[in-house]
């Protein structure tokens, strides 16, 4: 067998080389279609769900809220009016170990503090670690939770334990109690559910964003209880 020259052996590599490139491409472009096509057909799907789900046949009970509104000031509690819902928002307090009322005060304390983002933090409600449910913010207010969706959306703010960012059981059964009656009120689905993390990147709620099994699994109780609220004839 004849032995290949410097030259040809340099041509077989530029081959593979690019033969190596042409399929990374091929195969980058083939997951970004994929990828896009699993987007619109969820999203399809959604609105398949909305359509044909008659919102006047169910009858989620209100879950026990206790109001302790936020003093009207220009940090946590502007006054500016919510048009519209699109959708709520579940964020984790990033402060573990603490309760519902400790968070609502916090949010409370910003009335005293300058006037700067820094400082533009709230929520609609607030989930302690008993289960308890604590409203910061009138439903047709805006809060300042969510960063560019604070103009759609309602913010849930949930304690957690420990750092890990996992709800116990009392915070997550009155969260899945609580989004479900929001599913009801606004007539919006589960795909509305989502996290601070889908608006803008911040890892929160932690545990359900390193955790994205916990988080659909979360979404689906939710979406489970409204169903459930289905009213006999």
């Amino acid at each position: 067998m004849k032995k290949l020259t410097k030259t040809q052996k340099n041509k077989i590599r530029r081959v593979i080389v690019l033969v190596s490139a042409a399929l990374i491409v091929a195969l980058t472009v083939f997951f970004i279609i994929i990828k896009l096509f699993s987007v619109y057909y969820k999203q399809g799907t959604a609105m398949n769900e909305i359509s044909k789900t008659d919102y006047s046949e169910y009858d989620v009970d209100k879950p026990e809220i206790t109001e302790m509104f936020l003093t009207e000031n220009i940090n946590s509690r502007p006054g500016k009016k919510l048009s519209k819902v699109n959708g709520v928002v579940v964020h984790y307090t990033a402060n573990p170990g603490t309760d519902a009322e400790a968070n609502r005060n916090y949010f409370e304390s910003r009335k005293d503090m300058p006037d700067n983002n820094k400082n533009k933090v709230s929520s609609h409600f607030v989930i302690g670690l008993d289960g308890t449910i604590i409203q910061c913010i009138p439903l047709d207010e805006i809060a300042y939770a969510s960063n560019d969706r604070n103009a759609d959306t309602i913010s849930i703010e949930c304690c957690h334990p420990d750092k890990s960012g996992k709800f116990n059981e009392a915070t997550y059964d009155s969260l899945i109690h609580l989004i479900a009656w929001l599913c009801k009120k606004y007539e919006f689905n589960r795909d509305r559910i989502i996290r601070h993390y889908d608006v803008s990147g911040k890892l929160c709620p932690l545990y359900y964003v390193e955790h994205e099994d916990k988080w659909e699994k979360l979404k689906r109780d939710a979406w489970k209880c409204f169903l459930n609220s289905k009213k006999t004839v």
